[in-house]
């Protein structure tokens, strides 16, 4: 059973990490705010630092906000590059910018570790369930060494190319997932202008072509105005700033991710940067000037 390092133990973090103890695995933690106590009571070891964590650990896992955070937990004083010996696994599981994973994966195989971009889909709920999608880029060795880790907190876990290519399935994931939650908003508040029962009109989609897992959540989210996270609206406006800029380099327009990201903006302007990402559907509202449902 291998050693595990998990640096990163917040929403998403702290089940996941929760889900390996289970399986029977020594983890050594590591955070920049307190750790979970159930986390140190079931045995995890709390270290000081990512460069602790590298060498205490067999493999390290990192799930942290965004592409600056990861860099500095690697290559910042103390960070997990500097105690990463040959033959170690990185792992990184947050959602980033492919182009800085590449270059992050680099600079870990010039130490003779292998590095993985592992980010992952699912949110709170599919951490806590032991039910997320899993997307991974990087060297099949590696991939092959920790699939059997990545099943213990996931249910979809896909090789999917080479690094950067897990964190490019993710930005092409939050891409279908914010035009989709944007239709369901579309589609509620237009039904429930109407005069039709969003409630009603939601369970009859779900029996049909439109039925889709943004609508069974989110359609339901919406329908009772709850928008507590879930996944917060500013780290979807992260990943489809990731998009956006990608398809710049690229070359590439992409004008519904935009729209997304300037309803996303306009939640954000009304102070809603925190509400979970169906919240998406209150910028359509306020154009409407009518709500899907009282609250």
């Amino acid at each position: 059973m291998i050693d595990i390092g998990f640096i990163g133990l917040g929403t998403m973090g702290r089940p996941m990490a929760g889900h390996l103890q289970a399986a029977g695995h020594h983890l050594f933690l590591h955070d920049v705010g307190p750790i979970a106590p159930e986390l140190v009571a079931a045995g995890g070891e709390v270290c000081k630092s990512g460069k602790e964590v590298a060498e205490k650990a067999d493999v390290v896992i990192i799930m942290v906000p965004d592409t600056p955070h990861v860099e500095a937990v690697l290559f910042g004083p103390g960070g997990v590059a500097e105690g990463l010996s040959k033959g170690q696994i990185v792992v990184d599981m947050s959602s980033i910018s492919p182009l800085a994973t590449k270059e992050f994966a680099k600079k870990v195989e010039a130490l003779g570790a292998d590095y993985l971009d592992a980010p992952v889909s699912g949110g709170e709920v599919g951490a806590k369930a032991a039910s997320l999608t899993i997307m991974v880029g990087g060297p099949e060795r590696a991939f092959n060494a920790m699939k059997l880790v990545f099943d213990k907190m996931g249910k979809n876990v896909t090789l999917v190319g080479a690094n950067g290519d897990g964190q490019t399935t993710k930005v092409a994931n939050q891409i279908i997932v914010a035009l989709t939650i944007e239709a369901v908003g579309e589609a509620l508040l237009f039904a429930s202008k109407a005069g039709a029962d969003p409630a009603l009109v939601r369970k009859a989609l779900m029996g049909g072509f439109a039925s889709s897992r943004i609508l069974e959540v989110h359609g339901e989210r919406m329908v009772k105005r709850n928008f507590e996270p879930g996944f917060r609206i500013e780290l979807h406006q992260k990943d489809l700033n990731l998009a956006l800029e990608g398809a710049r380099a690229l070359g590439l327009s992409l004008p519904s991710t935009a729209l997304a990201q300037q309803l996303f903006s306009s939640c954000t302007a009304q102070g809603g940067k925190a509400w979970d990402h169906s919240g998406m559907v209150r910028a359509l509202e306020m154009m409407a000037s009518h709500e899907i449902t009282k609250a």
